[in-house]
């Protein structure tokens, strides 16, 4: 297969706001692709790269070369030449990579050259994120639904069970499971304004759980190969070998754990989510744990042994997990039909510093991947989770620094971002010294008080409220927003969406004001 017929759907998918018309295109193509061709184009038409890394950085992948006047590339080229631009390595590499780079380049047409540094960078975002992918497989291979998506949770990925659904169908998507090693993707809560609220759509007796101001990590042993991974489904191992020895003591010889990971101070309470954030993603986790020690909880076991427990109700997993994990180690809980009990409960978890809780339904499944209505989280603040978009210098005692961020919800429809509106409330100095160098990095372009920003860094913003407004485009804007912390554990495609924002206006009785 060209390479220009992905770049053809590519600019099919961005064109419309249809779904059915994104799921019509990406299916077609997908078709159309050869056995060994099908991961690759699942990947690249879902907007990423086989090779997490190729050692290309942004200013590379823009840089310029005459481009062919035909089309000549085919996608496994494409890929084998990326393959070979990961494997660089050493002395030399550098130039070696750049040269091989511009030969590829070289071999593109505009609209191709143009196409892969957005694949590069990550910025080809024509709207097909990964449930479009998914419905696109669905209708390609022509298989239920339910089958496919159960399957792409449990490979953590969509590309290899298109492989399997496209050459090997119904037998080959049911064979893929529960695999320890392998992660899958996790389970997430809907949100919550109140206790009351969650425990009313709930119904009846429910778990409620702290939640801990952590990173979310997925243990997986098999004997003495203890494997630790975050939300994104990375590979932390490394720098995480306090996590690695508290799995280690356990009485069993095969796991697959759910839980958080985070930084306490010497009384027992978080410290500030930044240190955990640095310790997960420093590769000196030797220095780094003498002085920030991380400790995991764990509240759900999906595999123990010889047995898949992902489809046992909520109360069961629960059970398996405390016959195995000592209580210290287990995220602080409590069963209850009372709200009176329940308020109590979060109150104190809010006073021991954790974020808030979350309520789960006892006799829910496992389910891998989706943000149902079995799990609901409730923090005490209104707070999405939003792409900075551009950031403004600062003056006065902020002279020097980036400072006033212009914040963006993500638009599925697009593919692009909706603004909301700017802040440079909370930050300290340390967040300004940060976020600078930080921004800097993923300039774009500028103006002369404006820099203008490649949309990738995710920030956790609290706020009171909303308001309509005629400035943006989204017709909403944040009332008293400030920042909570910025979130490296989550890509911009994790970004809380302008539907979710919506919702939340529509939703709110007295949140959202005119003006």
């Amino acid at each position: 297969m060209l390479l220009a017929e992905l770049v053809t759907t590519s600019a099919q998918v961005a064109g419309t706001r249809s779904r059915l018309a994104k799921v019509a295109a990406l299916a077609e193509t997908l078709r159309h692709a050869e056995p060994d061709e099908i991961e690759i184009v699942t990947s690249y038409l879902s907007g990423s790269l086989r090779q997490r890394r190729t050692g290309v950085g942004w200013r590379s992948a823009r840089a310029t070369v005459p481009a062919a006047t035909e089309a000549s590339l085919t996608v496994t080229e494409v890929d084998a030449i990326f393959a070979e631009l990961a494997e660089l390595s050493g002395p030399g590499s550098q130039l070696a990579r750049k040269a091989r780079l511009d030969e590829l380049m070289g071999r593109a047409t505009s609209d191709e050259q143009r196409w892969l540094a957005g694949l590069i960078t990550g910025e080809t975002r024509q709207g097909a994120l990964d449930g479009v992918m998914v419905d696109a497989l669905v209708k390609a291979s022509e298989l239920p639904a339910t089958a496919v998506r159960r399957a792409v949770m449990l490979a953590g990925a969509t590309p290899p069970v298109a492989v399997a659904a496209l050459t090997g169908g119904a037998d080959a998507v049911a064979a893929i499971g529960l695999s320890v090693g392998r992660p899958v993707r996790p389970m997430l809560a809907a949100s919550a304004k109140s206790v009351a609220e969650a425990m009313t759509s709930l119904g009846g007796e429910v778990a409620v759980e702290a939640k801990l101001d952590g990173i979310r990590i997925q243990v997986h042993r098999d004997g003495d190969d203890i494997r630790v991974f975050t939300r994104s489904l990375d590979d932390v191992t490394d720098r995480l070998p306090d996590v690695v020895e508290a799995v280690a003591a356990l009485p069993a010889h095969r796991l697959i754990l759910d839980g958080e990971a985070l930084a306490l101070d010497v009384e027992g309470r978080p410290r500030p989510f930044q240190e955990t954030a640095a310790r997960s993603m420093s590769d000196d986790a030797a220095a780094l744990r003498g002085r920030t020690p991380m400790t995991p909880f764990f509240f759900d076991l999906l595999a123990v042994d010889d047995e898949e427990l992902l489809d046992l109700p909520g109360r069961e997993r629960v059970a398996r997990l405390t016959e195995l994990m000592p209580e210290p180690a287990r995220v602080g809980r409590i069963v209850t039909d009372d709200p009176a009990v329940a308020e109590q409960f979060t109150t104190a978890v809010l006073a021991s510093g954790h974020e808030g809780v979350v309520l789960k339904a006892l006799d829910a499944p496992y389910e891998a991947g989706r943000r149902g209505s079995s799990w609901v989280k409730v923090k005490p603040v209104h707070t999405l989770d939003l792409v900075v978009l551009a950031v403004e210098w600062g003056s006065g005692r902020r002279h020097g620094w980036l400072s006033n961020i212009h914040l963006g919800a993500r638009d599925p429809a697009t593919g692009g971002f909706v603004m909301l509106g700017k802040t440079f409330k909370g930050m300290t100095d340390a967040m300004l010294t940060w976020q600078t160098e930080r921004f800097l990095a993923l300039e774009d372009h500028r103006d002369d008080w404006t820099v203008y920003l490649r949309p990738e860094q995710v920030v956790e913003i609290a706020f009171d409220g909303l308001q309509r407004s005629t400035r943006y485009p989204g017709g909403l804007a944040l009332r008293f927003a400030r920042v909570l912390r910025y979130r490296d554990d989550k890509s911009a495609d994790e970004a809380d969406t302008i539907e979710t924002v919506r919702r939340l206006a529509g939703g709110s009785e007295g949140s959202v004001s005119s003006g």
